[in-house]
């Protein structure tokens, strides 16, 4: 079991590059992922939030109870900053209707929870990371559609009940699940065992969402490869830039600014993937977008934790912890 655990760990570590190798096999071999649509796609991302809610407890409630402000501010940044860079990214670039409402589902999305990984490896505030992610994800069901409506609802019929529906299927009953599991079983040995292993599963499974989505949209990725990305990294680089400045005005600490800045820029593009098939399906480029942002915000992120890490050893200077950051 110890040696299952340290390849989950080290499939951990190469979330990235794994989701970006997982793509390009997708792209030269589209049959191995053909499969990944429809009902078994939404299954697969279920499980990833399975995974989450396995993860939560009621400790991580309470450090949410303990520091509302900086979980609104944090939430606030998120479901204002990125929708509106979308849509600010989607008319500099005139971009079609499809990627247009593609992009802004990223935006509207909640925080991934890759950002979580991240913000551990730069030595963020952990607590808060998990704060954000967690209270995006509870808000999701109702801010998402809202969002979609006020943003996209020009380029396209948004369907807010249904969205709602998806959401509360895809994100809220399967954390619900995973948090209820972890409250009754996470003491015992089994589960713990089953816990180190699932980390590396939400990693697979998120491989395969983006697997599918690039063997099933093979050609029109083709076709608009360059606009996608310079989309995906203009959206992605000014969420993390702005991030960082919300913490910045509001005198964060330098784990807070960090954290905030990571939570922000990435974005739970897994589930825009797939709400972009479910509820998008005669605009596929919208679903490429998506699929597109999953792997380049789960690159960024590693990159961008790396650079923090970084500057540490440049500097060389720890910032004191406060009992606020140790919540």
């Amino acid at each position: 079991m110890n040696v299952v655990k340290q390849i989950s760990a080290f499939l951990v570590r190469i979330t990235p590059w794994f989701v970006l190798l997982t793509a390009v096999l997708a792209y030269f071999k589209p049959e191995l992922f053909l499969f990944v649509r429809g009902y078994t796609q939404t299954a697969i991302l279920g499980l990833i939030m399975l995974t989450m809610g396995m993860t939560l407890t009621v400790k991580d409630f309470k450090v949410i109870a303990s520091r509302p402000q900086d979980i609104l501010i944090g939430t606030v940044a998120q479901f204002t900053l990125m929708p509106l860079i979308a849509f600010m990214v989607s008319k500099a670039l005139n971009l079609s209707p499809e990627l247009t409402v593609g992009l802004i589902l990223v935006g509207c999305s909640p925080g991934g929870v890759s950002s979580n990984l991240m913000t551990f490896l730069c030595k963020g505030d952990l607590a808060f990371s998990v704060g954000m992610t967690t209270a995006s994800t509870l808000l999701s069901p109702i801010m998402t559609p809202l969002l979609m409506l006020f943003l996209a609802s020009k380029h396209v019929e948004v369907d807010a009940i249904g969205m709602f529906k998806d959401i509360l299927i895809i994100t809220i009953g399967p954390v619900t699940l995973g948090f209820l599991l972890n409250y009754f079983f996470g003491e015992k040995k089994a589960y713990k065992d089953i816990m180190g292993v699932m980390p590396a599963m939400a990693v697979i499974c998120l491989a395969f969402i983006v697997g599918g989505v690039t063997a099933n949209k093979h050609d029109k990725i083709l076709n608009f490869s360059w606009i996608i990305l310079l989309a995906a990294f203009l959206h992605n680089t000014l969420g993390y830039i702005t991030g960082y400045l919300v913490g910045l005005a509001f005198r964060f600490t330098k784990s807070k600014n960090r954290t905030i800045s990571i939570e922000v820029g990435m974005q739970n593009a897994g589930l825009a993937t797939v709400l972009a098939d479910n509820r998008f399906s005669d605009m596929p480029e919208a679903a490429v977008i998506c699929a597109v942002s999953c792997v380049w915000h789960s690159i960024t992120g590693a990159f961008l934790a790396g650079i923090f890490n970084l500057v540490d050893k440049i500097f060389r200077k720890d910032e004191p912890s406060t009992p606020d950051e140790q919540a």
